[in-house]
């Protein structure tokens, strides 16, 4: 087979031919009334609602954001509610959903929709695309399920479908203007909604990673893939590297019944969060070491380390970490916000009302489930 430049099943003008697509969008959207899942974001026309769904669908999956989304949908029913929200209920409200970056733009991009669009949420593509957080995919899918506009999405599902469709025969990160060139093509005019909805759900549901469920796929005698028996080896992964792996001391720093906890800067991976303070280890340094070294450096006070409490083994999505936490007695010094935006002393009852990332409420749960203060 030719390469996909001259391959002209890759071509949106060879390939879709009117009676062609004409049979893909009928045969995907006759599935999907029949197969589509029942998510209740799908039960509502409110454009807030759906972008908080759609925020929280991003590199999560259904199944994890469905208990958040109702709770979100309680606290926030409105984006007025939302925007005016203090950023610390924010991220409590976030708390254990990840990638946090994307609370802090959402909440950004509410209060922009408060003061630009007096709280409605645009109806203007370029206009949604200004908002902090949402990129193309985003707001094809807003504005698709909202309006029932007709613009095209590209996320992980719908790129792994168009890829096994045509037999993309490089990694789809190569190939993505062609393959928004594809979902452009193939999106119904008239029923934007559900055609997006549905492509989603193909993939999700049939069209998955792993051992597709092809005898049930609609698109399945049009499917390259298929014809050719390759659909398990596509779409084309990308090499990567062995991820990054760094050793952290953590300190449980106590003084009487207290334990110290600090905020992290705005910015970064978990901005805005409160975390058990410490850092990374040296090469050839002892975790111990690194605790007091690290709460010197970020807290200007002296610590004794002294029983270990827990090691917490962690993964984002560039990089794993190891937590070896240590509880810590508090000598000397006034702890100083040295390399934070906040710090508090607070009792392990008071822990809950902060929201910390996912590691850190494992260091939690230790406390909790009787460990002695010290």
């Amino acid at each position: 087979m030719p390469n996909n430049q001259s391959n002209p099943l890759f071509s949106a003008e060879s390939l879709f031919l009117p009676n062609f697509v004409a049979e893909l969008r009928s045969s995907l959207l006759t599935w999907y009334a029949k197969s589509g899942r029942s998510l209740p974001w799908r039960e509502t026309r409110d454009p807030y609602a759906i972008w908080v769904s759609e925020i929280m669908l991003q590199q999560t999956q259904v199944k994890t954001v469905l208990p958040y989304f109702d709770r979100w949908m309680k606290q926030f029913p409105t984006i007025e509610s939302f925007a005016n929200a203090d950023l610390q209920t924010v991220l409590k409200a976030w708390e254990g959903l990840g990638y946090y970056a994307r609370a802090r733009n959402f909440h950004r991009a509410a209060q922009q929709v408060l003061q630009e669009h007096q709280g409605q949420f645009p109806t203007d593509l370029a206009a949604v695309l200004k908002l902090p957080g949402i990129g193309r995919t985003t707001a094809g899918g807003i504005l698709s399920a909202a309006f029932n506009q007709p613009f095209a999405i590209l996320d992980g599902n719908v790129k792994r479908v168009l890829a096994r469709l045509i037999a993309l025969e490089v990694p789809p990160s190569k190939a993505m203007s062609q393959l928004w060139e594809l979902s452009e093509a193939l999106i119904d005019p008239e029923n934007g909604r559900d055609f997006n909805q549905a492509l989603m759900d193909l993939g999700a549901t049939v069209c998955t990673p792993k051992n597709p469920a092809c005898l049930v796929c609609p698109w399945r005698s049009h499917c390259e893939a298929y014809n050719r028996g390759v659909q398990s080896d596509l779409p084309m992964s990308e090499t990567r590297a062995p991820i990054p792996h760094k050793a952290i001391g953590v300190a449980v720093i106590w003084n009487e019944q207290r334990i110290l906890i600090d905020r992290r800067k705005a910015e970064g991976l978990l901005g805005g969060l409160w975390e058990f303070p410490g850092g990374k280890v040296e090469p050839g340094e002892t975790i111990e070491h690194c605790i007091k070294r690290e709460i010197q450096e970020e807290l200007g006070i002296e610590i004794e380390v002294g029983d270990h409490l827990i090691t917490v083994d962690h993964t984002y999505t560039h990089f794993r970490v190891t937590l070896s936490v240590h509880h810590c007695r508090h000598v000397s010094g006034e702890p100083q916000a040295i390399e934070c935006d906040e710090i508090r002393w607070v009792t392990i009852e008071e822990l809950s009302e902060f929201p910390f990332p996912k590691a850190n409420l494992t260091i939690i749960e230790a406390l909790k489930t009787g460990q002695t203060n010290r």
